[in-house]
């Protein structure tokens, strides 16, 4: 089974008077590349979240926000009765005692130093914590949920792709066949066409068997079709990543490709070498995705 680095989940969980958000956004890469964007309220507990995404997503371009909508009333800076008070009074008694005319309204009661003032600083409860726990859980395993999707459908390209090369690489068969006696012809009738030349068939035999050795593909093919089935094994592995491995048996698939191209002295032969490279090519995409 493979998953996708790609993926994407959100979680909201209500606590109280408020909504704690959760959301993760995933692409490839080829470490664990997280970015965090969090709430004020929760920032001391930033290396836990991030040892938490690190356990359960292993690799990707990672970014996670989570942030916090509370009630508006809730949220308000409240006004400071006692301050506005104490200002009042003070201003008055001051208008009184110095005769100044008085022309005071909210406006500039409401500016005086702490008469708006935020409530004292919340702490983090282990209650809370909780939730915001069970918020990043429910994010993560939707992100999951995401990837194997994704995966699945990468699963399926590869399929595709490899039966196309094993289906490319038997239809080489009959070209392979015909090139040794095609070679085996055209040599003769070089040597024939030279006349007034006498030379030792048994010897041309041997340079002949030597020569075609050269180009026989037999080995290539057989350990193309090796890589492409230790594909397909590595693809069935259910504890996921698998990206890098299978990275690795593409490459390998290339090699003995650009091999069995490099010896197809045949222009049939080399059209279906360019046709499994470009099947390949599209394997490499898509590896990179995988996670």
């Amino acid at each position: 089974m493979i998953l996708s680095m790609t993926g994407y989940g959100k979680a909201v969980v209500a606590y109280k008077e408020k909504k704690i958000n959760v959301e993760l956004k995933s692409l490839n890469s080829k470490t664990l590349d997280l970015s965090t964007r969090i709430a004020p309220l929760y920032r001391e507990k930033e290396m836990e979240i991030r040892q938490k995404i690190q356990q359960a997503l292993i690799r990707g371009k990672v970014d996670f926000a989570i942030w916090v909508e509370k009630d508006a009333q809730q949220d308000a800076t409240p006004i400071n009765a006692d301050m506005v008070r104490f200002y009042y009074d003070q201003i008055n008694r001051i208008a009184y005692e110095k005769e100044i005319s008085l022309q005071m309204d909210w406006a500039t009661l409401l500016r005086m130093p702490d008469v708006l003032s935020k409530q004292e600083a919340e702490t983090l409860t282990e209650e809370e914590w909780a939730a915001v726990g069970q918020a990043i859980d429910q994010a993560l395993g939707a992100l999951t949920e995401f990837r194997r999707q994704e995966g699945a459908a990468l699963e399926k390209k590869f399929n595709e792709k490899v039966d196309n090369i094993e289906a490319l690489l038997l239809s080489i068969d009959p070209y392979e066949k015909a090139r040794v006696e095609k070679i085996r012809a055209r040599l003769t009738e070089n040597l024939a066409a030279i006349k007034d030349v006498d030379y030792d068939k048994n010897r041309l035999e041997q340079e002949l068997i030597y020569y075609i050795e050269k180009l026989d593909i037999s080995e290539e093919k057989q350990r193309l079709t090796n890589h492409l089935g230790y594909f397909r094994e590595t693809m069935a592995e259910q504890d996921g990543g698998q990206g890098k491995k299978l990275g690795f048996i593409a490459q390998e698939m290339g090699r003995e490709i650009n091999t069995t191209g490099s010896k197809s002295n045949q222009a049939e032969m080399q059209n279906i070498v360019v046709k499994m490279k470009d099947e390949l090519e599209q394997i490499k995409e898509q590896v990179l995705n995988a996670l």
